[in-house]
C-alpha cells in the first residue's frame, strides 16, 4: 500500500499528542501531515495536503469537528474524536461514521485502524456520496448550533477610508476577501481595507447570515443571487446588484447543494 497520510484536529494540544503517540504505536506507517487547533484550520489544511483521513475532534471553538466533516465531506475517512461516550455515538453508528473516544483506548483505536486500512486497500478507498451520512451531518450539526450558549456577533466592522475611519454596518456587506495581510471589505458603501484575517472575522459574524465559501472569502448570504456547479466540485456565487463571480472552492460547496 502506498503511503497513508492523516490529519489531527483537536484544541486541546496535550490530547492531540497523545492520539498521535498511540496511532504511532498501533499504525506507524502513518504519515501526520498536518496538526489544526479547530475545525476552520482543518479544513484549510485538509485543503493544503489532502489527506487520506482526518481525525476531528467533535467539540472546538468557532467551527466545530461535525461542521469541518461537511466541508471535507467524501473526499476523505474522517474518525471523529468526543470525550462524551453518549454524545452524537448512536447517531454515529447509524451513520457508519468511525470515532474514538477520550480518554484514549489504544485496543479501540487499533479496531479503527484496521477499518481504515481495509477501506483504504478496497478498489474505491473514497466512497461515493452518501446521503445518509450527509443527513446525520447536517443533524449533528443542526443540534450542536442550538445548544451553543447565545453569541454576540459582529454590528459594525471598523475600517479606514481615506483619512476617516467608517463604521460598516455588517448587514450592508456583500463579500470579504483576504490576501496575506489585508481584507478586502465590499459593502453597500464601497470597499475598504482591514487589518483582520477571515480566520478571525469567520468567527465573529452571524453563521447563518454568513458563510465561507473559500480560504480567502467571506459571502454574506442575504445577496447571494444564485450559485452555478462548475467542474470538480467547485461553483460560482452570484451576488444581488454586483457584476463579479466568487469562487466556491468543493470544501463549502455543500452550503449550496439545494440551490
Amino acid at each position: 500500500m502506498e503511503q497513508v497520510t492523516a490529519l489531527v484536529a483537536d484544541d486541546e494540544p496535550l490530547l492531540r499528542e497523545r492520539l498521535i503517540s498511540i496511532l504511532a504505536r498501533v499504525w506507524p506507517e502513518l504519515v501526520i501531515v498536518a496538526e489544526a487547533r479547530n475545525g476552520r484550520e482543518a479544513v484549510e489544511l485538509f485543503d493544503q495536503h489532502a489527506p487520506q483521513i482526518v481525525f476531528l475532534d467533535v467539540h472546538m471553538p468557532g467551527m466545530n469537528g461535525i461542521e469541518a466533516a461537511r466541508c471535507i465531506g467524501r473526499q476523505a475517512q474522517i474518525v471523529f474524536v468526543t470525550a462524551h461516550e453518549n454524545y452524537a455515538v448512536e447517531a454515529f453508528r447509524q451513520g457508519a461514521i468511525d470515532y474514538v473516544v477520550k480518554p484514549f483506548d489504544e485496543a479501540r483505536l487499533l479496531d479503527t485502524v484496521l477499518r481504515l486500512r481495509q477501506r483504504l486497500s478496497a478498489a474505491s478507498a473514497i466512497p461515493v456520496a452518501d446521503g445518509s451520512i450527509e443527513a446525520v451531518l447536517e443533524k449533528l450539526a443542526k443540534e450542536m448550533r442550538e445548544q451553543r450558549a447565545p453569541q454576540k456577533y459582529l454590528s459594525w466592522i471598523k475600517a479606514s477610508v481615506g483619512a476617516a475611519v467608517r463604521l460598516i454596518p455588517v448587514a450592508q456587506i456583500f463579500y470579504l476577501r483576504s490576501d496575506a495581510k489585508y481584507t478586502l471589505v465590499v459593502w453597500q458603501g464601497g470597499e475598504a481595507l482591514i487589518r483582520r484575517t477571515i480566520r478571525e472575522l469567520a468567527d465573529e459574524l452571524d453563521p447563518d447570515k454568513f458563510a465561507q465559501i473559500h480560504r480567502s472569502t467571506i459571502v454574506n448570504l442575504h445577496f447571494v443571487k444564485q450559485v452555478t456547479h462548475g467542474s470538480n466540485e467547485t461553483g460560482d456565487v452570484h451576488l444581488t446588484d454586483r457584476t463579479e463571480t466568487l469562487p466556491v472552492s468543493r470544501s463549502y460547496l455543500h452550503l449550496f447543494r439545494q440551490m
